[in-house]
């Protein structure tokens, strides 16, 4: 493996399950960084902010700030203000308030207008899936669509896993959404090649000196490996056999947990149990 100066790491899922670390999590984000290579934690995840998250991992005892961490709304942020500055934008998400991640976005409820989910709207932003996902807000979204906005999805994810299990994630229903509006959705986060390239910007490197640790096979690491970074699937998160067997491509390399990245990374003593 070409030496690696710098690993993307998801975080739901790979350092952490419903924010409790995952076993050995915390020591090996630890030696990575003790080695010097730069770590910057790619995610998906609306439900938090970048200061929320951070606080957490820290409490937790991952070694992280809010600026090691790239997120689908500040992605969402700087497309918007790339192809549409100034649009009036529709939020639907469900979680905490993310709005301070979405630095110049222009959300409606902002400006004096009675609802956040206003009918008159350039762009409709999907984030990630709850009970605010009900069907007032859905139909109001594809009534929004229908008189002309953009749809913007930060993701496509179809579930993530929780301490309950799999949850149903806001991928599913933005598929009803496209189908029904005919409408395709513009998507910001992972598996995007524009969010990689921001993350390898971040830390200053080529793609080919980093590599990404992601549960998700088609969006965490096939996605990775298209813009020529390293992808690394760990069978924690919503890891399923099937849908590895099932993937358009295969990883460039499994291990068990995101534990056993210095091994593979030639960081620690041992064999690691990754798979070419």
């Amino acid at each position: 493996m070409t030496e690696k100066r710098a690993v993307l790491v998801d975080i739901d899922g790979v350092l952490t399950t419903s924010w409790k670390p995952l076993p050995g999590a915390v020591g090996a984000l630890g030696e990575i960084r003790g080695a010097g290579l730069g770590v910057a934690l790619v995610t998906n995840t609306t439900s938090r902010t970048r200061a929320s998250m951070a606080g957490v991992l820290t409490g937790a005892g991952f070694p992280v700030t809010a600026d090691d961490i790239l997120t689908a709304p500040t992605a969402t942020a700087a497309y918007l203000a790339r192809h549409c500055p100034g649009a009036r934008c529709a939020l639907l998400n469900s979680g905490d308030d993310i709005r301070e991640d979405l630095t110049g976005v222009r959300l409606t409820g902002d400006d004096g207008t009675e609802s956040d989910m206003a009918p008159d709207v350039d762009v409709v932003i999907v984030g990630g899936a709850g009970p605010g996902f009900d069907y007032a807000a859905l139909n109001r979204a594809f009534g929004q669509l229908q008189r002309g906005a953009r749809l913007v999805a930060m993701h496509r994810n179809l579930y993530w896993r929780t301490d309950d299990g799999l949850q149903l994630d806001s991928g599913a229903f933005l598929v009803g959404l496209e189908r029904a509006a005919r409408r395709e959705a513009e998507i910001t986060g992972k598996p995007s090649a524009a969010f990689f390239e921001a993350a390898l910007a971040h830390l200053g490197v080529g793609a080919g000196h980093a590599l990404m640790v992601g549960d998700d096979i088609e969006s965490d690491v096939l996605a990775a490996q298209r813009v020529g970074v390293t992808g690394v699937l760990v069978r924690t998160g919503k890891y399923l056999p099937e849908t590895h067997r099932a993937a358009g491509g295969s990883p460039d390399h499994v291990v068990d947990s995101f534990a056993d990245l210095p091994a593979l990374l030639g960081l620690g003593e041992g064999a690691s149990s990754a798979q070419q």
